[in-house]
């Protein structure tokens, strides 16, 4: 069984049933304090997100180029298989979500309804017309690279998975990481300069959940590619200035994905020396890292933030899960899932819709140690 954190708190308390709705949830609660196997109850609340809203059509972000009056139909005509979840990514690490916690909990609440929704949208004939689309005059670089990324980690999360409804959901999966894989061996060589912005185009990002599935699959083009570019990017980055983080409406941390990435392909020493020189504050026992604090749930953008609390937490667990003498920076990576994981379960689609993976992501990687 994986083990994750488990929040415990001295104190939390929520003001609900509120007659603003932009009202901001008063929620107040002390720092994480043990790790523990999360719980069958965790599983199904986070599980109900994606679940509520896989297979809802409206209201959408297609973020469609139109090429002619052709190319205007509905989103689960262009997208039969991840039309739901108000876009495209989203709905993808939806269905990544309700893999994984499936994986841990068997008998999840609702694994059956799961499972069927799960046959229904990742069948051969949806992913077919999904192809269809990637392959568009106007579609080249439709979800470059975040829902590329989501894609791959869906396809990995499938590959390692033993049951039989992960065999069938991986074949039928298959054609459509073909073409992304195949998307980031065309585009890598042509980037000649990283994207290091917070939000979805993040360089860093796209190439670390790329490397995650090239690993586990045994795919050595795209692996060496990635080892290749990132080392072009990122290894003479120094000084990051992660004082500047976050901007207003960032998921990602341009600092700590970069890290994450080079954790990855750099040998551990090589890592050290690395990070040393890129964010050397981060050595210090004191290091202490403000979450990003969400004025506004309703705000699709604004709550961009609880994102970053969630994506900095796994980039900190991961260089402290890898190396001793960074083990004080779980603090603050619990500090920062603690900020954010009790507001993804209200009635604020704008956030509820994506970040319920994001809380999965984090969680898991609190014990994980993913470097090659």
């Amino acid at each position: 069984m994986k083990r994750i954190i488990i929040i415990t708190t001295a104190i939390l308390f929520a003001q609900c049933a509120k007659e603003n709705k932009n009202e901001i949830e008063k929620i107040e609660i002390t720092a994480p304090t043990t790790v523990a196997a999360i719980t069958l109850e965790d599983a199904n609340r986070l599980s109900s997100l994606p679940l509520h809203c896989m297979q809802v059509e409206y209201p959408n972000k297609l973020n469609q180029t139109i090429g002619e009056n052709a190319d205007l139909k509905s989103p689960k005509v262009l997208h039969p298989a991840f039309y739901g979840c108000f876009d495209w990514h989203s709905s993808v690490h939806g269905h990544w979500s309700l893999v994984s916690l499936l994986k841990q909990f068997p008998d999840i609440e609702n694994r059956a309804l799961i499972r069927e929704k799960l046959l229904e949208n990742i069948s051969d004939e949806n992913i077919k017309q999904e192809i269809e689309y990637f392959k568009g005059k106007h579609n080249k670089s439709f979800e470059r690279t975040y829902g590329w990324a989501w894609l791959l980690k869906l396809a990995e999360e499938l590959h390692t998975w033993d049951d039989s409804l992960a065999r069938t959901l991986e074949q039928n999966l298959q054609p459509l990481t073909d073409v992304v894989v195949e998307k980031y061996l065309a585009f890598l060589p042509k980037l000649n300069y990283p994207i290091r912005v917070g939000e979805h185009s993040n360089t860093a990002f796209g190439l670390t959940f790329a490397y995650d599935y090239a690993v586990t699959v045994g795919n050595d083009s795209l692996k060496n590619i990635i080892i290749t570019r990132a080392k072009d990017f990122y290894l003479n980055d120094v000084n990051c200035p992660i004082s500047w983080e976050p901007s207003g409406f960032d998921f990602l941390s341009p600092c700590l994905e970069e890290a994450d990435i080079m954790r990855r392909i750099l040998p551990k020493d090589e890592f050290k020396r690395w990070l040393q020189n890129f964010l050397p504050q981060l050595q210090s026992v004191d290091f202490a890292l403000a979450t990003g604090r969400v004025s506004d749930r309703t705000d699709g953008k604004l709550v961009h933030l609880d994102g970053v609390n969630f994506s900095r937490a796994w980039c900190l667990y991961g260089i402290a899960n890898t190396f001793p003498e960074y083990a004080h920076l779980k603090e603050v990576a619990n500090k920062h899932i603690n900020y954010s994981l009790p507001s993804i379960v209200d009635d604020n689609y704008e956030g509820t819709h994506w970040l319920g993976s994001f809380a999965i992501y984090a969680l898991n990687t609190a014990s994980d140690v993913q470097m090659d």
